[in-house]
C-alpha cells in the first residue's frame, strides 16, 4: 500500500479539510481560550507569550520539556479560605490537595478539546510529581508563580505567594504550554495586592518572613516540608540510624511516625502554611479585615499563634532561637534540613538558600575558595553586614582561602570525611585563620 493511501493519512487529510483542526500557521483565538478554561472550571486564566522578556531566564527550561511551546496559558483555582485558616491542619491539607487535583483536573478538560483541534499541547502538573532527579535543584519544569504574574493573575505578596487581585493568595495555580501563539496576550498587573500588613511575619513559627523583605527558604521548608523531600530524607536517616526501635522512638514520637505514614498514603501534607492562611488581601478576601480588625486578629491569628504543636528546626538555626523567643508554648524538635550537596557548584547555588542571616552577626569577611578535581573552578563568598555575596572568581581580597579537592569537600559536607585527615593529606587546605572557618560554618546549620 502506498503511503498516501493509508486508511490513516487518508481520514487525518480528510478531517483537514474539513477544517477541523487548524493549519500550521493559524493563531488561537484568545477569547475562546479563556473561555475554554473557564467553562472547564478554572477561577480565572491570562495568556503569556514564550518570548517576552520576563520569561527570558525560565525559557529553556521549558522549552526543554515541550520545544514547540509558543504559548503559556495561566490557571488559578480558587481555595476555601476557612479550610486553609482552620488550626486543624488536616483540613488544611485537605483543601491543598483538592485544589491541585481540581487545577490538573481542569488542565486535562482544556489539552483534551485542543488536542482533538489538532493543536499540540501538555500540561505539567501544579505541584506534584516533580523531577525529584534534579533534587535538590530545580525540580520544577514549569514556574507556576512566574507565569501567572506575567498573565496579570497576582503579584508576589511579602511572604512569597502569589496574590490574586480579587482572591487574594488562595489559590492553586497551574500552566498549559500551547504549541500555537494567540492572538492577544495579557500584561503584568500594575500595582501590587499584598497590604503589606506583616501578619504573615507574625503568625510564621520559625521567622521564615522577616519585616524587612529577607525570607529564609531553608527554615521554611524545614518545618513546613517536615513531612516531604528534605524532610524524608532526614526522617530515613535517622531511622536507618537508629540500633533498634527503643533508639527509633527516642528520636521520633508515634505521632510523627504515623504523620510521615499520612503523607506517604494519603497526599502531601503541610506543617504550617500559616502565611497564607492569616493573609487578608484582595478585593473578596480583604472586608472582614477592613471591617473588625481586632476580630479578625482574634479568630484567624491568634488561634495559629496559640496553637501547641512540634516546631521542626535545624540546630543552631535562627529558626530555632526564634521559636524560643517568640513561641515558648510551642514544642522545639531539633531535625536536619535534607538539603545535601552533590555537585559543589550545587553548594554554592544553595549558600544564599540555606544562609542563616542572624547567625552571621558580626561577620564581616571574604572567602575565597578553589576547587580541583572533577569540578575545579573559583569561587569567592563575601559575609558583611549580615548579607551574603557568592561571585565567580577570586574578587577582592581573602581573609580566609580554601583549596579542596573537589570529591573530598563533598565528601566532608556529607559528614563522611574527617576534615582533620582531608587537612593532613592535604585533599583541603586553609588559608587563614581557623576561626573564620568556624564562623563560615556557624552561618549554614545542617
Amino acid at each position: 500500500m502506498k503511503f498516501d493511501e493509508h486508511p490513516t493519512v487518508k481520514r487525518h487529510r480528510e478531517i483537514a479539510r474539513q477544517g477541523f483542526t487548524q493549519s500550521p500557521g493559524e493563531k488561537l483565538d484568545s477569547e475562546w481560550l479563556k473561555k475554554l478554561a473557564l467553562d472547564s472550571g478554572a477561577d480565572d486564566v491570562g495568556l503569556v507569550n514564550i518570548d517576552r522578556s520576563g520569561m527570558e531566564i525560565h525559557r529553556r527550561d521549558v522549552l526543554e520539556v515541550f520545544p514547540p511551546t509558543k504559548t503559556l496559558m495561566s490557571l488559578a483555582c480558587r481555595l476555601n479560605p476557612e479550610n486553609i485558616r482552620c488550626v486543624s491542619r488536616a483540613i488544611s491539607d485537605l483543601e491543598f490537595l483538592h485544589g491541585m487535583r481540581k487545577v490538573d483536573a481542569t488542565a486535562s478538560r482544556i489539552v483534551e478539546v485542543l488536542r482533538k483541534k489538532g493543536v499540540r499541547v501538555l500540561n505539567p502538573p501544579s505541584g506534584f510529581p516533580m523531577e525529584m532527579a534534579k533534587w535538590p535543584g530545580k525540580m520544577w519544569p514549569v514556574p507556576h508563580k512566574v507565569v501567572a504574574m506575567e498573565a496579570g493573575l497576582g503579584a508576589m505578596g511579602h511572604h512569597r505567594l502569589v496574590i490574586h487581585p480579587r482572591f487574594g493568595n488562595f489559590i492553586i495555580l497551574g500552566t498549559i504550554l500551547i504549541g500555537k501563539e494567540a492572538t492577544a496576550y495579557d500584561r503584568p498587573l500594575d500595582f501590587n495586592p499584598c497590604l503589606q500588613c506583616k501578619l504573615c511575619v507574625s503568625v510564621c513559627p520559625v521567622g521564615a518572613i522577616d519585616p524587612d523583605g529577607h525570607f529564609s527558604f531553608v527554615n521554611c521548608i524545614t518545618h513546613n516540608y517536615r513531612d516531604r523531600m528534605g524532610g524524608f530524607l532526614d526522617w530515613v536517616k535517622r531511622m536507618v540510624s537508629s540500633k533498634d526501635f527503643r533508639s527509633y522512638r527516642s528520636k521520633f514520637s508515634d505521632s510523627e511516625t504515623v504523620s510521615m505514614w499520612q503523607t506517604l498514603s494519603y497526599g502531601i501534607c503541610n506543617k504550617s502554611s500559616y502565611c497564607m492562611a492569616v493573609c487578608p488581601a484582595g478585593e473578596e478576601m480583604i472586608g472582614p479585615f477592613l471591617d473588625n480588625r481586632k476580630t479578625f486578629l482574634e479568630t484567624v491569628v491568634r488561634p495559629l499563634q496559640d496553637k501547641v504543636e512540634p516546631i521542626y528546626v535545624v540546630p543552631g538555626s535562627d529558626g530555632e532561637a526564634y521559636v524560643a523567643n517568640h513561641f515558648p508554648h510551642k514544642e522545639i524538635r531539633r531535625i536536619g534540613h535534607g538539603l545535601r550537596a552533590h555537585s559543589v557548584k550545587g553548594f554554592f547555588n544553595a549558600l544564599p538558600l540555606i544562609f542563616q542571616r542572624n547567625q552571621s552577626e558580626g561577620i564581616n569577611a571574604t572567602y575565597w575558595f578553589t576547587f580541583s578535581g572533577e569540578e575545579a573552578f573559583k569561587k569567592t563568598v563575601v559575609i558583611r553586614d549580615k548579607k551574603i555575596e557568592v561571585q565567580d572568581g577570586h574578587m577582592e581580597a581573602p581573609d580566609l582561602h580554601l583549596i579542596a579537592d573537589s570529591k573530598t569537600w563533598l565528601n566532608f559536607l556529607a559528614k563522611e570525611e574527617n576534615l582533620f585527615w582531608a587537612m593532613l593529606r592535604r585533599k583541603i587546605r586553609i588559608k587563614g585563620s581557623p576561626r573564620l572557618m568556624k564562623s563560615f560554618a556557624r552561618c549554614f546549620p545542617s
